[in-house]
C-alpha cells in the first residue's frame, strides 16, 4: 500500500480535517462524551492512503454518476444559465455548458476515469425515486440517508462496510470518529450487522448550524441611550394575543459570557422589580409604539438591576445577551410599532424566513419555535426524533408541549410579529426584507445570509445584519432549568451518495472507481479538494507553497484571490452557492468549514464569533455526537437500521410522513408550519392536546399512528445502540 507523505505546510492542514470531526469544538458536556479518538494502531488520519494498487481501475473506465446535491445547477456539470457561452473561472480556465465543473475533472484525472453525468437536478429523495426502477443505468447516485439504507437492505446498494479494507482512507475516517458509524449504520444484527450503504456528508461537523440573525442597528436605536425614547411618529401595538411564558414573580439566575469575552457571569431576572414585561405590555393592551419602547427599557433596567446600563440592546445582541422569549416579543412589538424611525415607512416585519412561500425555508420557524420554547425534536436529525433522559427515543409530533409552543407562535402571528408574507406564503425572501428595510430578523445559516450585509445594506451607514445569542427558555434534561441549549448541531447530513449493485454489475473496474472515489473523498487530501476545489483554486506564496491561516487552532489552506473574487462577482458572497453552482465542491462528502468561514462577510464573523466563544465557555449547550453520559444530551443518527417489517410499518402511516402532514421539501406541506400561520383548524382538533392526541394515537383508534411510529424506530435505536457498544469494546 502506498502512502503520500504531505509537506510539512499540507501536513498540518491536514490534521485540521481529522481534529474538526474527532474533536470539534469546546464544549460544556465534553466528560459525557464517549470515548472514540484516534487509535495509533489504526492507520493514520493525517496521511493520504494511495489505493491505486488495492483498488486498481483500468484507464478511460466510464462512471455513470447520478449525482449532486439539490437542483440542477447544483450538479457535476455546468448548465447552460451557469455558463452562458462560456465562463472562466479563478483557474483561468473557460467553461462551457455540459462540462464537468473542476473539482469533476479533478476527480477524473486523479482516477483515471471518465464520468458520465446522468444526474436529473432533483432533490435526493426525488433523484433516488427516479433511479428506483432503472438501477442498471447509473453506477453512483444520490439519495436521502433513509432511502439508501432502506433500498441497500434489500440488495440494491453496495454495502461498503465489506469493502473497508480496500478503502483505507475511509476506514482511518471511521476509525477516527467511531461516532460516525452511529449515523451511517444500515443494519445492526444479522448477516450484515454494521453495513454501510451510502457515503456520509458533512456540512461542518460538531458545530452550530441555524442561529439567530437581527437588525442589531434598530435594537440599538429603539433600547440604547440615557432618558426616554422619543419619535415624531409611530405606530400602535396590536391588540394583546401572546401571554407569558417567562415566570412573572420571582427571579432565575442565568449564566452569561461577560460583556467582553472573557469569562462566565451570572445574572439575576428579577421579576419581582418589575414584573414580566409581557403581563405588563399585556395590562396595558394596544398601546403607541413609544410608549411599549419605554416601557421594554424600564423593564430592561429594573429586571436586570442596571446591569446593561444605557446599553440595553446588549441584552438582545451582546456577547453578554440573556433574552427570552418574553423579552423577544416585547422587542418585536417595539419593532413593528416603530416603523416610521426603523426605515421611514408605515409598516416593518418582525420575523420571517428566508423564503416566505417555499415551505423549505417555512420550517425553519417551527425550528426557531423549539429555541423558544425549549422543546426538543423540532431541528432533529432524523425526523422528529431526539433522546430522552431515560435512554428511549422520543418523538416531539406526539407531545403537547410540541403544539403548545407552536400555539405561542401563532399568537405571535395573530399580532403581527411574524411577516405577512410568511402567514399568507407571498413570494418574498431574505435579500428583498434587508434591502428595502422592511425585516427585523429570521433564523438560518451565519455565512450565506450575513453576506447580504455587503449587497443588501449600508454599513457605513450603520445598517447590520448579524447572529445573536440563542434564547433562554426552560429546559428538561433530567432537571427543569432556564439555559441556553441549541438542537441545531451538525452532523451527519441527511443526503448521500451510494452505489447501485446492478449498475456496477460484474464490472471491477466500475466497482473500484467507485470505491476509490468515496475512499479519496474522506482521505485528507480528498477532504481538501471535495471543500476547496482543485490546486488552482487555492491561495500560493511566491515559492508556490500552499499559504495557510488558523481555523479552530489548527491551519487550512486560504482560498485564492481571483476564487475570492470570484466568489462576490458570481454569487455576491454566498459561499454555498458559489463552491457548489461553479467549482462543483461541496455537493457531498465533508465540507470543512474553513473555507466558509474566510467567505463571511466581518458583520458575519462578528457575531458568530460571540456564539462560538459561548459555546466554548459552556453557556450555550447542545447535542453530543456520541452516546452521552447524560442521554438527553445524545445527538440522534441521521438514518436508523431499520429492519424491513419496520420499515414497511413505518410507510404505512402516511399522515406523519414527508408527502403527508410534516414534509420539509419546497413543494410539501408541514402541520407544524399550518399551525403557526393558520392556528389550530380543526384537522387534528381544536387545541394542543387534542392534536398531539390525533397524531400520536394508533391509525385503528383514529390517530395518525405517532405511537406505532415511535415503537418501530426504538426497536432499531436499541438495535443500534447494542451494535455501537460492542463496536467500541
Amino acid at each position: 500500500m502506498k502512502r503520500t507523505r504531505l509537506t510539512a505546510a499540507l501536513l498540518s492542514i491536514i490534521m485540521a480535517a481529522s481534529c474538526m470531526a474527532a474533536c470539534g469544538g469546546s464544549s460544556s458536556n465534553d466528560s459525557s462524551k464517549a470515548s472514540g479518538g484516534s487509535d495509533s494502531s489504526k492507520g493514520d488520519p493525517n496521511e493520504t492512503v494511495d489505493t491505486s494498487e488495492i483498488l486498481p481501475v483500468a484507464e478511460g473506465t466510464v462512471l455513470r454518476m447520478a449525482c449532486g446535491y439539490n437542483s440542477d445547477k447544483t450538479g457535476m456539470s455546468f448548465t447552460a444559465d451557469l455558463a452562458g457561452e462560456g465562463i472562466t473561472l479563478a483557474d483561468g480556465k473557460t467553461y462551457n455548458s455540459g462540462d464537468l465543473k473542476p473539482t469533476w475533472q479533478a476527480v477524473e484525472e486523479l482516477l483515471g476515469i471518465k464520468i458520465e453525468d446522468k444526474y436529473q437536478g432533483n432533490s435526493a429523495a426525488d433523484e433516488y425515486q427516479y433511479w428506483d426502477a432503472q438501477l442498471d443505468q447509473v453506477d453512483m447516485l444520490s439519495g436521502t440517508a433513509t432511502l439508501l439504507s432502506e433500498n441497500g437492505q434489500q440488495g440494491k446498494l453496495v454495502n461498503l462496510a465489506e469493502h473497508l479494507d480496500q478503502m483505507p482512507n475511509f476506514k482511518n475516517y471511521l476509525d477516527a470518529n467511531p461516532i460516525v458509524r452511529l449515523s451511517i449504520t444500515g443494519a445492526a444484527a444479522g448477516p450484515n450487522a454494521g453495513a454501510i450503504y451510502f457515503s456520509p456528508y458533512f456540512d461542518g461537523v460538531d458545530d452550530i448550524e441555524r442561529m439567530p440573525l437581527m437588525r442589531t442597528d434598530w435594537v440599538e436605536t429603539l433600547l440604547n441611550g440615557e432618558g426616554e425614547f422619543s419619535a415624531d411618529k409611530s405606530g400602535k401595538t396590536a391588540d394583546p394575543v401572546y401571554s407569558p411564558y417567562m415566570p412573572t414573580t420571582g427571579a432565575i439566575e442565568i449564566e452569561v459570557v461577560n460583556a467582553d469575552g472573557t469569562g462566565v457571569e451570572t445574572v439575576s431576572k428579577n421579576y419581582d422589580a418589575y414584573g414580566n414585561i409581557v403581563d405588563k405590555m399585556n395590562a396595558e393592551g394596544s398601546m403607541d409604539g413609544v410608549e411599549a419602547v419605554n416601557m421594554l427599557r424600564e423593564y430592561i433596567d429594573k429586571t436586570y438591576d442596571g446591569y446593561y446600563g444605557t446599553d440595553r440592546a446588549d441584552l438582545f445582541i451582546g456577547q453578554n445577551a440573556a433574552y427570552d422569549a418574553d423579552e423577544l416579543v416585547a422587542l418585536l412589538r417595539c419593532v413593528v410599532s416603530n416603523p416610521q424611525t426603523l426605515n421611514g415607512t408605515d409598516s416593518v416585519q418582525g420575523l420571517f424566513s428566508r423564503e416566505d412561500a417555499n415551505n423549505q425555508r417555512r420550517v425553519d420557524i417551527y425550528r426557531f419555535a423549539g429555541s423558544l420554547f425549549g422543546v426538543r425534536g423540532m431541528e432533529s436529525r432524523l425526523d422528529y426524533l431526539y433522546v430522552g433522559t431515560d435512554g428511549e427515543l422520543h418523538d416531539c409530533r406526539n407531545e403537547v408541549e410540541t403544539y403548545e409552543a407552536l400555539s405561542k407562535m401563532h399568537d405571535m402571528a395573530s399580532e403581527g410579529l411574524i411577516s405577512q408574507a410568511f402567514i399568507n406564503q407571498e413570494d418574498v425572501n431574505t435579500e428583498k426584507y434587508l434591502s428595502d428595510d422592511n425585516g427585523f430578523m429570521h433564523y438560518d445559516y451565519n455565512q450565506t445570509q450575513t453576506a447580504y450585509n455587503a449587497t443588501a445594506l449600508d454599513n457605513a451607514a450603520g445598517e447590520k445584519y448579524m447572529a445573536v445569542m440563542v434564547p433562554v427558555a426552560k429546559w428538561n434534561d433530567g432537571e427543569e432549568k432556564y439555559m441556553r441549549f441549541t438542537e441545531s448541531w451538525r452532523s451527519v447530513k441527511t443526503d448521500g451518495w451510494g452505489i447501485s449493485v446492478s449498475g456496477v454489475g460484474e464490472d471491477v473496474n466500475k466497482l473500484n472507481a467507485c470505491l476509490r472515489l468515496i475512499d479519496y473523498a474522506y482521505s485528507p487530501e480528498g477532504q481538501i479538494l471535495m471543500s476547496y476545489g482543485p490546486d488552482d483554486f487555492i491561495k500560493k506564496d511566491a515559492s508556490g507553497n500552499v499559504e495557510t491561516f488558523s481555523f479552530n487552532g489548527k491551519d487550512w489552506p486560504v482560498i485564492s484571490d481571483e476564487s475570492y473574487n470570484d466568489l462576490w462577482e458570481l454569487q455576491n458572497g454566498n459561499y454555498t452557492n458559489y463552491a457548489r453552482y461553479y467549482i462543483g465542491s461541496t455537493l457531498s462528502f465533508v465540507k470543512s468549514q474553513a473555507f466558509e468561514y474566510q467567505c463571511t462577510h466581518e458583520v458575519g464573523k462578528e457575531g458568530a464569533g460571540h456564539i462560538s466563544n459561548a459555546i466554548a465557555l459552556g453557556t450555550i449547550k447542545h447535542p453530543e455526537l456520541a452516546l452521552a453520559d447524560n442521554s438527553w444530551y445524545t445527538s440522534v443518527p441521521t438514518v436508523l437500521p431499520q429492519e424491513v417489517a419496520e420499515t414497511n410499518s413505518i410507510n404505512e402511516l402516511t399522515a406523519l410522513s414527508a408527502s403527508g402532514s410534516f414534509g420539509m421539501g419546497k413543494e410539501q406541506s408541514n402541520l407544524f408550519v399550518d399551525i403557526i400561520a393558520k392556528g389550530f383548524t380543526g384537522e387534528t382538533g381544536s387545541d394542543a392536546a387534542a392534536t398531539a392526541k390525533k397524531v400520536s394515537d394508533t391509525v385503528a383508534d383514529g390517530g395518525w399512528g405517532g405511537t406505532t411510529y415511535l415503537t418501530r424506530r426504538n426497536e432499531a435505536w436499541h438495535r443500534l445502540t447494542d451494535f455501537y457498544n460492542t463496536l467500541n469494546g
